[in-house]
């Protein structure tokens, strides 16, 4: 019997002799069978190893001949014994082929009724208000801003310019979660779920494989051997490797490995400096680790313990959503306001985020599909469709944190400590503080504590102020509303921009 339990070390037992086939075999090339074998007759502890081919003949004959001299025993059963082998190990092949075969992704049909459910959905008036309601029935809890923009940004997988994300925040705040609960919502034969993957891994997918899917890195840690394909897949929308490969024949000759997107990737990190090169390719995305969405997240979880929570309706909206992707089709998006449209001067690297911001405008028009007139280029006869005033607004409420964080100087990580850190002098009505009195009062580690002030004294957000009678530094903020100012001006600009629109429009 062949005992394939050890994936690594297959066995064949017979009544004479003891087969370990080291390594397995590979389930594809069915045009040969070669293996790394160890032979020893039972009972025995000497052992013959050899490595061949099982379907050339002369191999197989040879090895019958020294196993039957060194093991001393008879040509016939060695002969018979590898035979069998043989046999067992190309039905186990062709079983795992089928296996492989039966697991593989489908992509589902939608029934008329499904479709015409779908397609009346993507009609209606409110489209995101209605589809982020949707979201939070299928089980997503809170963040009610990032999972609508999660969700557009995975759409976007679809269109011609498609949209990354990094979802960022502390251990244990909820990255991943957002991330999975809300890829749950797109088909499973449109996305790539990856834990870790070899560094070459991604020139081995099919030319068109990934095409038009969404990745999914749960940890960006687990995958930084694939980053520099990812980005180059990102920018270029193909990846090409050059590798020297030898024939049936033996014969050395140079292939190019293709991988053409364009692909949607989204990743989780709590080290927002590291992936920098990564992030300026991606919305950042900050998890809310406010004590409201805790509260929200444990009611959540207090449900689902008291079996109070609707799980068929979870799976329904589910459902809806998924086929509402499945109705989506890639079509040409143009702005026809686009040169109207700025982003403020605050943003750093206004390049790169004001192509982000067009291109999420486009997202949003494309999730718009069924409402908009298809048209058609005269010269070229391209069928498109066109961003309206309203596809602006709706991007702006979605974008105006992103931009926000865009444009502060600090991280996001600090940035968040800094409004705690407002919020609670200013409820504590204090002026001065030292970093082991606000490492106690918001239970944060001092070392985490010093770091950020060490960076908000390096941007002039606090001040030493004097020591107390300890010996102890004491700081205080320079300025309580630079935050808000910062949010004021970059709203401002927004508005702005569709206030000219509307007067132009109405002229």
């Amino acid at each position: 019997m062949l005992d394939t339990s050890n994936p690594n070390n297959y066995s064949y037992q017979t009544n004479h002799l003891l087969i370990d086939i080291l390594g397995g075999i590979r389930l594809n090339h069915l045009d040969r069978l070669r293996v790394t074998i160890s032979i020893k007759k039972v009972k025995d502890h000497h052992k013959l190893r050899h490595n061949l081919d099982l379907y050339n003949d002369n191999q197989v004959e040879k090895l019958v001949r020294n196993t039957a001299e060194r093991l001393e025993i008879g040509t016939s059963i060695v002969r018979r014994c590898l035979q069998e082998l043989i046999n067992e190990l190309e039905n186990y092949r062709i079983q795992e082929l089928e296996q492989e075969e039966a697991n593989q992704i489908t992509t589902k049909e939608l029934t008329t009724g499904e479709k015409k459910e779908a397609i009346t959905f993507l009609k209606t008036k409110d489209l995101l208000k209605k589809t982020n309601e949707l979201i939070g029935d299928s089980g997503v809890i809170g963040e009610v801003n990032n999972r609508l923009l999660m969700y557009l940004i995975f759409t976007s997988r679809k269109a011609n310019n498609p949209l990354h994300c990094i979802s960022l925040g502390s251990s244990g705040a909820g990255k991943t979660h957002l991330q999975s609960k809300v890829s749950e919502l797109i088909p499973q034969e449109d996305k790539v779920e990856i834990t870790v993957l070899s560094e070459n891994a991604f020139y081995y997918f099919n030319r068109t494989e990934l095409q038009n899917k969404l990745i999914l890195i749960e940890d960006l840690d687990g995958a930084e051997s694939v980053l520099y394909p990812l980005r180059e897949l990102q920018t270029k929308r193909r990846i090409t490797k050059t590798v020297v490969h030898k024939d049936t024949r033996g014969n050395t000759k140079t292939i190019h490995l293709t991988v053409e997107g364009p692909v949607s990737v989204s990743g989780c990190t709590t080290k927002e400096q590291i992936y920098e090169d990564n992030s300026n390719r991606s919305f950042l995305l900050y998890i809310d680790e406010s004590a409201e969405q805790d509260e929200r997240i444990m009611q959540y979880q207090r449900k689902i313990s008291a079996g109070k929570v609707n799980i068929e309706r979870e799976i329904q909206a589910k459902g809806t959503l998924q086929n509402i992707q499945r109705c989506l089709t890639t079509v040409t998006v143009r702005n026809p306001y686009a040169e109207v449209l700025k982003i403020p001067n605050e943003v750093f690297k206004p390049r790169r985020t004001n192509a982000h911001y067009l291109q999420f405008i486009e997202a949003v028009t494309f999730y718009h599909q069924h409402q908009r007139e298809k048209l058609y280029d005269t010269q070229t006869g391209e069928e498109y469709i066109e961003t309206t005033i309203g596809d602006i607004q709706e991007a702006n409420k979605l974008l105006s944190e992103i931009l926000l964080r865009k444009s502060d100087t600090i991280s996001g990580a600090c940035r968040d400590y800094f409004e705690v850190l407002k919020a609670h002098l200013q409820k504590e009505h204090q002026t001065t503080f030292s970093n082991k009195q606000i490492s106690f009062m918001l239970r944060i580690p001092l070392s985490t504590v010093k770091r950020y002030h060490l960076q908000l004294i390096n941007t002039q957000r606090i001040q030493l102020r004097e020591k107390d009678k300890t010996g102890r530094h004491l700081y205080e903020i320079t300025d309580y509303k630079e935050y808000q100012e910062l949010k004021k001006t970059i709203v401002t600009v927004l508005d702005e921009a569709i206030t000219k629109l509307n007067d132009s429009t109405e002229a």
